[in-house]
């Protein structure tokens, strides 16, 4: 639902309702929002979900603890901004300068952000997965298209749609806290005094180390765009951001894998469990691969005909390589697996955040390089090159301080799948003129070239068992 909602709203609805000036300024102020939320979250939420299983029996003394972190780490960060907001306003003044008249809206989504993280992040602790991704990847989407098809049906002005984006965080909010409220996960207690100071003082050195490190990799995600409005232009950024949002889709399963990973993992360097920890490492390896790399493969092949149904495509299908350039990086993160989550929960976490800084200005220094030789393209290869070193290293890293490897037989065998598919595609299968039946000729060759290549390979054979098992059970249900 999410990926459909997404792609409905950043493939057709943004394109036709919106001038590409007013789409790169609203992707824009929201990447500058996600972009200084984790240093005001100052990395509580990782912070929540290691020492949980420390604090069960004051769980919610906990919570309420956490949440005022958030809010003094809030404040700091808009303190800071406020110090410094001369030379960020600065950096969009020549080519964007439409964006230093919503820097408020960008604060504001940056507030309620930080509260769902937590809040999210205290559900994902109970193992509550599934209602707040709804929240964070339907509910979301579905509320900016309507904001947006509110501003289209002249309900209200382009200034007021972008103020809206506020109300539409804020809904998400209340909704998130609406649903731990209804299960009994939601209490504020402020009996602090239950929880040892000694844990106190590690979590709060734990989350300062790892905000550095979070908000690095999300520098390393989200920097291209920012940086794209203020060297060529708002415009500039919606054919990027476009292009950036049809391979981000391919990430979309690793994200709801790496949720439910995440507590088990910290659950397992608390046992000592490093065996398990090293099976679910190569596991998550595989089957991630397996998706997402189903998903790029899909996404790519079709990649004109995707643009063929954006509105004003003839502006918007100069961000094809950017789709490419970015999967592929994607790719690099399904690839080396879990590994920034391993490193996160266990006693090398300190390294997290000497690898992130390196390669936060890494991508930095790399946008400034290539943006003014390729344009949007530049700042693609820029974002590829990051993501894949900055998951070579921690690979290393595992391997050297872990001795964990996520690399089997069954990943090089499901890379290979893909590429024999990839190639099916292309050279036997010519550009036909309808665009639909190109579509799904094109895909179905592709399905039947990669599943049964997989099977044939063995490459997943726990994922095939989990499909036998699933098929036996609806065959041998018993009529209603």
């Amino acid at each position: 639902m999410g990926v459909v909602i997404g792609y409905f709203n950043l493939l057709w609805l943004l394109p036709y309702v919106l001038e590409p000036e007013q789409i790169g300024l609203f992707k824009t102020i929201q990447d500058m929002a996600l972009l200084m939320t984790p240093f005001a979250q100052m990395g509580i939420g990782n912070g929540i979900t290691r020492f949980f299983p420390q604090v069960k029996a004051e769980k919610f003394s906990f919570f309420t603890f956490s949440l005022f972190l958030g809010f003094i780490g809030y404040t700091g960060l808009l303190l800071i901004f406020l110090l410094f907001q001369a030379p960020i306003s600065a950096a969009f003044v020549e080519k964007s300068p439409e964006v230093n008249e919503y820097i408020q809206v960008a604060l504001l989504i940056t507030f309620l952000s930080v509260l769902n993280t937590l809040l999210e992040a205290f559900s994902r602790s109970f193992l509550k997965i599934a209602i707040p991704s709804l929240i964070r990847d339907v509910l979301l989407r579905l509320l900016m298209g309507l904001l947006v098809i509110g501003y289209f049906l002249d309900g209200y002005p382009f200034f007021l749609m972008i103020w809206g984006m506020v109300l539409v965080y804020l809904l998400t909010l209340i909704s998130m806290a609406f649903y731990m409220r209804k299960i009994g996960i939601f209490q504020l207690q402020f009996n602090w005094s239950g929880i040892p100071g000694s844990l106190k003082k590690a979590f709060f050195q734990y989350n300062m180390i790892t905000m550095l490190g979070t908000a690095g990799a999300l520098l390393i995600m989200k920097i291209d765009s920012l940086m794209v409005s203020s060297m060529i232009g708002l415009d500039a950024n919606a054919v990027y951001t476009i292009g950036f949002s049809i391979a981000v889709v391919i990430e979309m399963p690793r994200r709801a894998i790496s949720q439910v990973a995440m507590p088990i993992i910290s659950e397992k360097f608390a046992a000592n469990q490093l065996s398990e920890i090293d099976a679910l490492y190569k596991k998550i390896a595989i089957h991630q691969l397996l998706v997402c790399g189903l998903v790029f493969l899909l996404i790519w092949v079709n990649i004109d005909t995707l643009y063929h149904f954006v509105p004003n495509r003839d502006v918007y299908e100069a961000g094809k390589w950017v789709v490419l350039l970015i999967g592929l990086g994607k790719l690099s993160d399904v690839l080396f697996s879990v590994n920034g989550e391993i490193i996160v929960f266990s006693r090398f976490y300190v390294f997290n955040i000497t690898a992130t800084l390196l390669m936060a200005f890494a991508v930095i220094l790399l946008n400034l390089l290539f943006i003014p030789l390729y344009g949007i393209e530049g700042a693609a290869l820029a974002s590829l090159l990051a993501m894949f070193f900055y998951n070579f290293i921690k690979f290393i890293y595992i391997k050297v301080k872990l001795g964990f490897n996520p690399f089997t037989l069954g990943v090089f065998k499901i890379a290979f799948a893909g590429g024999i598919s990839w190639a099916a595609s292309y050279f036997l299968l010519p550009s036909l003129d309808s665009v639909l039946v190109d579509l799904v000729l094109r895909s179905g060759l592709v399905l039947l070239v990669y599943l049964p290549l997989v099977y044939y390979l063995k490459a997943a054979p726990e994922a095939e068992d989990w499909l036998r098992l699933t098929i036996k059970k609806w065959v041998n249900r018993p009529a209603q």
